[in-house]
C-alpha cells in the first residue's frame, strides 16, 4: 500500500481496491488509514494537519485518532455529544519491513499477516522494493506469474536478452499445486549444466521470482526469490505491483544499483512509444491484452496450463467466500513462517542419450528441486545454504 520512507510529515492520498484513502504516520510514529472526507463537512484529510496523535482536518480542526475515534471537535460546545456519537472511516495496518500493509476486510474475518519464509533468509536483506501502476485488470497481470513461456519469447527472442541469453533456451515446464498455492518449474540445459527456475503464485495476488540475472554456469542449491511482489487492484482497470527485494550479503548494491533492481525494464511505460513496439515488455503485452481482458475470445493451449490452474485457484477462493468459508491459504495464527517455493537450482549433470530420454530427464530432475531432494541431498562438493536446510526439516 505504502513505503514506510514515505511516511512523512503530510499525508498521502491513495486509491485500493475501488476506495480513495488518506494514510499518513503521526507523531507517536502510528500509521492511519482513513477514508479521506471529513465526517464533519467533507473536505478532504489529504490537507490536514498530522498531529501527534491523529490528523486534524485542516477546515474546521476536528481530530482523529488512526483507528478514525474522534477525539476533538474545535468549536463546539464543550458538552457537545459529536465525537462520541460519530466516527472516520478507517482501516487497520501493519507494518512490516519498511511496507505499510492494510486490511480492507471484515473485521470478524481478519487474519494474521502472511508471514513468509522469504522475509528472514540468513545472508540476505529483505528491502522495500517497486512500485509500479499498470493500467489493466490485476489478473492479467497476476496471470503472467505463471506463464514462463513469455520470458523465452517475449524477454528474449523479440525484445533481445532483457533478462540473460540463456532464457532463450526452450525449458521443460510443470505446474504443481503447493502448500502455500502453487509453482511452476522450468528446467533447462545449459551445456553441461541444468538449470532449475521455479516461482510462486500465493493466493490471492502474491508472487515470487527468483533473480533475473542468472547465467547456469556454476553449482547451487536453493537459491532464493529476488522479488516478493503484491498486485493489488487499484480499481477494475488499474493495479499496483509492489513488495519485496531478497539482496544476498554477498551482493554488492549502490544506491544507483538498487534503482534499477527495482525498476526493470519493461514493467511500466516509461520508454518512448516507438521503442516499446520495438523491445516490448511485460507492461505493453499486459496492457495491450485490453483494460479487462476478455477470457471467451482467448484459445488457451498446452503452454496455459499454468494460467488455468491460477485461475481455478482464484475461483475456488472466490466460491469458498461465498459459501462463508475461508480460501486457502488464510490463517488466523501466524506463528510459523509459510514455506515458499520460489528459488533456483544449478547441477552438473550430463546429458541423455536421445532427445527423448533427455525430456524426461530434465522432468525428473525438476520434480526432485521441487521436493527438496537436493536439498536433502547435495552433489559431492556443493553446499547447501543454512536456510534451505530449515526449509527441508
Amino acid at each position: 500500500m505504502a513505503f514506510s520512507e514515505e511516511l512523512k510529515d503530510v499525508p498521502i492520498a491513495i486509491r485500493i481496491l475501488g476506495e480513495d484513502l488518506v494514510v499518513f504516520r503521526d507523531g507517536t510514529g502510528r500509521v492511519g488509514l482513513l477514508q479521506p472526507h471529513c465526517a464533519h463537512r467533507g473536505s478532504s484529510l489529504e490537507f490536514g494537519l498530522v498531529s501527534e496523535r491523529g490528523i486534524r482536518c485542516c477546515y474546521h480542526g476536528w481530530l482523529f485518532d488512526v483507528d478514525g475515534k474522534i477525539l476533538e471537535t474545535p468549536g463546539e460546545p464543550a458538552h457537545s455529544t459529536l465525537k462520541n456519537r460519530l466516527c472516520q472511516g478507517a482501516y487497520p495496518t501493519h507494518e512490516y519491513q519498511g511496507v505499510v500493509f492494510a486490511y480492507m476486510g471484515p473485521p470478524d474475518k481478519k487474519p494474521a499477516f502472511p508471514q513468509l519464509d522469504t522475509f528472514n533468509l540468513p545472508g540476505y536483506r529483505c528491502l522495500p522494493g517497486r512500485r509500479h501502476l499498470i493500467s489493466c485488470n490485476w489478473l492479467q497481470v497476476k496471470d503472467n506469474s505463471m506463464d514462463p513461456v513469455h520470458s523465452q519469447f517475449l524477454h528474449t527472442i523479440v525484445s533481445g536478452a532483457q533478462f540473460t541469453e540463456e532464457f532463450a533456451i526452450l525449458p521443460e515446464i510443470e505446474w504443481h499445486e503447493t502448500s502455500c498455492g502453487m509453482a511452476y518449474v522450468s528446467t533447462r540445459r545449459v551445456g553441461d549444466m541444468v538449470w532449475v527456475r521455479t516461482s510462486d503464485f500465493i493466493p490471492p495476488n502474491i508472487h515470487q521470482f527468483p533473480p533475473t540475472w542468472e547465467h547456469a554456469q556454476e553449482e547451487k542449491i536453493f537459491s532464493r526469490p529476488y522479488m516478493t511482489i503484491w498486485a493489488v487492484p487499484v480499481d477494475d482497470t488499474a493495479t499496483i505491483n509492489t513488495g519485496y527485494l531478497h539482496i544476498p550479503d554477498t551482493m554488492e548494491v549502490s544506491p544507483e544499483r538498487l534503482v534499477k533492481l527495482k525498476l526493470s525494464i519493461g514493467q511500466i511505460a516509461d520508454r518512448p512509444y516507438e521503442e516499446r513496439q520495438r523491445r516490448p515488455g511485460d507492461y505493453d503485452a499486459q496492457v495491450s491484452q485490453r483494460p479487462i481482458a476478455i477470457h471467451a475470445l482467448e484459445h488457451l493451449g498446452q503452454s496455459d496450463r499454468g494460467v488455468i490452474m491460477l485461475r481455478k485457484l482464484i475461483r475456488d477462493g472466490i466460491r469458498a467466500v461465498q459459501a462463508g468459508r475461508d480460501p486457502q491459504g488464510v490463517a488466523f495464527s501466524g506463528s510459523r513462517p509459510i514455506s515458499t517455493f520460489a528459488q533456483d537450482t544449478v547441477l552438473r549433470v550430463p546429458p541423455a542419450a536421445t532427445p527423448e530420454a533427455e525430456k524426461q530427464l530434465l522432468i525428473d530432475i525438476g520434480r526432485r528441486v521441487l521436493d527438496g531432494y537436493y536439498v536433502k541431498n547435495p552433489p559431492p562438493g556443493v553446499v547447501v545454504p543454512s536456510y534451505a536446510l530449515v526449509g527441508a526439516s
